[in-house]
């Protein structure tokens, strides 16, 4: 099963003890407490379960869901 904009919220939200729906799509998800060490826990679990091949480093550059999908989806 291949990663979608619902399960990535989902992930995030599960990663910082939210609610999906308050995970915005277009913002930076620093300011929400995803941090490095979240981040790259998530990234293992996607690269486990889907076959995620994107960066550690594309993912920090630019932390935000909208910018995510298309590096996650295209693996």
């Amino acid at each position: 099963m291949s990663l979608t904009l619902e399960l990535i919220r989902a992930d995030i939200a599960d990663s910082l003890g939210e609610d999906p729906e308050d995970i915005p799509v277009d913002e930076n998800l620093v300011d929400y407490g995803l941090d490095s060490v979240r981040i790259m826990a998530l990234l293992e679990r996607w690269r486990r379960e889907h076959g995620v091949e994107a960066a550690f480093a594309d993912l920090a550059e630019e932390p935000a869901v909208e910018a995510w999908l298309p590096l996650l989806v295209a693996s």
